[in-house]
């Protein structure tokens, strides 16, 4: 079957079909035989049985009285079947009376016996000539069946004169030589006919078979190499958009120690300088108010000013704080849920609950960056959208994966309508997530608490720092 799926349309029919045009044409041919065969035997039935009629007629007419057939009638019968091209043809004979008695026959030992009548000698009492070939297996055929295997059997009615009714019925045999030599030059004829009719069809479907097979085999070879040059295009955006995701991953990682980078740059610059100017003015301000006295002009304005001074210094070390990352390059997976979770506790004065399974390994430095950035968001969503009481922080590693979930008691809300503008702390962790290969679901619902579930690679494929 295999071998046959993968030859051309063209050639799958010329397998398929030959067998079923063979026994198509051998069917309507021996059809046409045996119709021809038939048309052959009647032909030859009813010339010969006008042929009897014009001699066996005169000999009868006398028995429409009755009684038996007279001497010299059945010796004129003798030597009609003898002497003359009738007799030639002939090689047997019998009258037949309408009981089924036999009146003259061939054989003289038939004559006066009566036998049952068959369907043949039945359809020629009723007028019809009835003609086959017979393998002469009637009692009454003894004597041909000694010298032949098979005859033209063929029973004529003879009429009565001016009366138009069967009078007798004249049985004779004819060997099958004459029939034999037509049904050769007819089969012949005919099996050429047909077989050239089948055989015309058959290229005529080849044909238009194999025109649409070219066609197909066309466009499947143009569908191919459409095929070929799209997987090589999409060979090249996989490649691409891999290329493209790595940058993004080192891009993310960049930016942590950018944004390390400028905290440290703020409180080591601003922020010390802050500090030391607010000194200076402290101290500056003590020897005004202690020269001028607590009630002089301008006590408030100085206290304005170094409350706004200290506000500031505050704010900026705060800011300095939320853009650096503490230092997570040593730790594992699990001291990163702890150490997120007590910076979330020291900011927030909250408590959280953190639990781990597994064996803790390192993972990569997107990977620890992501967590820390994911913890600290979905608690800070729950604290302040939730308006959660209990918080927790669940952590489960293997050797390949870290399986994190922040979960909260909040108010809750339709996941839904959560990935809209305004709405970008989802959507930043779905990204940071995604970059990684990972995959974020968000399970909340209004009044059901808000659980967050991100499974992370422990390991990025093609990453270097």
């Amino acid at each position: 079957m295999r071998k046959l799926l993968s030859l051309s349309l063209s050639r799958q029919f010329l397998v398929v079909s030959f067998p079923i045009v063979l026994l198509g044409m051998l069917a309507v041919g021996w059809y046409v035989e045996g119709a021809i065969e038939r048309g052959v035997i009647n032909r030859m039935a009813a010339v010969t049985s006008l042929y009897v009629d014009s001699f066996i007629a005169p000999q009868v007419q006398h028995l429409q009285a009755g009684g038996e057939l007279a001497p010299e009638h059945r010796n004129t019968l003798d030597r009609l079947l003898t002497d003359t091209p009738l007799g030639r043809k002939i090689v047997a004979f019998k009258i037949w009376s309408p009981t089924g008695r036999i009146l003259y026959s061939t054989n003289p030992a038939l004559i006066g016996r009566e036998f049952p009548i068959d369907e043949g000698l039945a359809a020629a009492l009723q007028g019809h000539v009835q003609s086959s070939i017979s393998d002469l297996d009637e009692t009454e055929n003894e004597l041909e069946r000694a010298k032949f295997d098979r005859l033209i059997e063929t029973y004529a009615p003879i009429h009565a004169d001016g009366r138009g009714t069967v009078l007798v019925v004249a049985e004779f045999y004819q060997t099958t030589d004459e029939l034999s030599h037509e049904m050769l030059v007819a089969r012949t004829g005919s099996w050429l006919a047909v077989g050239g009719i089948m055989l015309a069809m058959y290229l005529v479907l080849f044909g238009v078979v194999r025109r649409g097979s070219n066609t197909i085999d066309s466009q499947r070879t143009q569908l191919k190499h459409k095929v070929e040059e799209l997987s090589t295009v999409l060979q090249q955006n996989e490649t691409l958009n891999e290329k493209i995701r790595m940058a993004a991953v080192r891009t993310t990682g960049l930016n942590e120690k950018f944004l390390r980078r400028i905290a440290s740059d703020l409180h080591d610059g601003a922020a010390q300088d802050l500090a030391l100017g607010l000194m200076q003015f402290e101290a500056l301000a003590l020897k005004w108010e202690a020269k001028a006295g607590p009630a002089a002009a301008g006590v408030d304005e100085i206290s304005m000013v170094r409350s706004a001074l200290q506000s500031s210094l505050r704010e900026l070390r705060s800011t300095c704080v939320g853009l650096q990352l503490p230092e997570i390059d040593r730790l594992n997976a699990f001291e990163i849920a702890m150490r997120a979770a007590q910076d979330f506790e020291r900011k927030t004065g909250s408590s959280i609950k953190v639990s781990h399974e597994g064996q803790a390994a390192e993972p990569a430095w997107p990977v620890k960056t992501t967590m820390y950035r994911l913890i600290q968001e979905a608690l800070g969503n729950g604290l302040r959208h939730g308006g959660a009481s209990r918080l927790q922080v669940d952590l489960s590693c293997d050797s390949d994966s870290i399986l994190l979930q922040v979960g909260d008691n909040g108010c809750g809300f339709d996941p839904s309508h959560a990935e809209t503008p305004g709405h970008l702390g989802l959507a930043g962790m779905r990204e940071r997530v995604e970059l990684l290969r990972g995959s974020v679901t968000v399970k909340s619902a209004p009044g059901q608490g808000t659980l967050v579930s991100a499974r992370l690679p422990m390991s990025i494929e093609g990453y270097s720092e």
